[in-house]
């Protein structure tokens, strides 16, 4: 008889609350396409529309190859998982601040207001994923010019979603708290964010920067995992250091950020 209780309360926090994070999460899509009328495809039009930008910019302006052919595609395999990152950065500056009545009366762990950013804007990235697919399958069908295949390392997509889900959730709870007690944080972050855009290999392959900054660009962790994403495509992308170096990096700040957390949470809530 006393089994079952126990089991219950050696369950994780999240396991025991995950049902609630699901609806939490289901709220935020359903807020978000329900009261619009493109609805998903607002997902995909920003990232659409950039790489129109950057591939006209760079293929028909300048003329000049920064990334791996057909250009589009390489675009798509950076911007895609940059729109997650930064969607989920720049929403988790408001995760308390926008429900602030919530936080302070459920007694859901504080943290599920933050992986509920990072779950939604996760699942949209998810579904951003057949629009690339697309793009790839018609330049291999259609594009006589184009070698494009997908290659077997299109299977570490699997830790590459993994990696960027724990450097997202590890920012967003170093991110959501300080920005209740420093609210110009949440505009720091958006120029934060802008560069962090051109310092990442996104529009441009990280082979292009000079081989002096290769070490110390690899601790922008999104490297790393941009070149498992890109893999897929373009294997010869893959730098292993920069990857491992990447894989640490998501994983400290992940440990840095649960630290944070809790002990900002209780001057959080007296905060809020």
């Amino acid at each position: 008889m006393t089994a079952a209780p126990t089991a219950r309360a050696a369950r994780s926090p999240f396991a025991r609350y995950r049902h609630s994070l699901w609806l939490l999460t289901q709220r935020d899509l359903r807020v978000r396409y329900t009261t619009s009328v493109l609805g998903y495809l607002w997902s995909i039009l920003d990232p659409l529309m950039m790489s129109a930008i950057y591939w006209f910019v760079f293929t028909v302006v300048i003329k000049r190859d920064v990334g791996e052919d057909p250009y589009i595609v390489f675009l798509l395999c950076g911007l895609l998982p940059w729109m997650w990152f930064s969607t989920s950065i720049n929403e988790s500056t408001r995760a308390f601040l926008k429900d602030a009545k919530l936080v302070r009366s459920t007694k859901l762990p504080r943290s599920i207001w933050v992986l509920r950013v990072v779950a939604s804007k996760g699942i949209e990235f998810l579904l951003s994923i057949p629009v690339l697919a697309g793009f790839a399958l018609a330049f291999a069908l259609f594009d006589a010019e184009s070698d494009l295949t997908l290659h077997w390392t299109a299977l570490l997509w699997i830790p590459a979603i993994i990696l960027q889900a724990a450097l997202i959730v590890g920012l967003g709870l170093i991110v959501a708290p300080i920005v209740v007690f420093f609210r110009d944080l949440e505009r720091a972050v958006k120029l934060i964010m802008r560069f962090m855009f051109y310092a990442t290999p996104i529009v441009y392959s990280f082979a292009l920067l000079p081989q002096s900054l290769h070490l110390l660009a690899s601790f922008n962790p999104l490297a790393g995992i941009f070149a498992l994403y890109r893999s897929a495509f373009f294997p010869q992308e893959l730098e292993w250091l920069t990857i491992g170096i990447g894989a640490a990096m998501s994983l400290a700040i992940l440990g840095i950020g649960l630290l944070v957390f809790k002990r900002c949470e209780r001057a959080v809530l007296k905060e809020l």
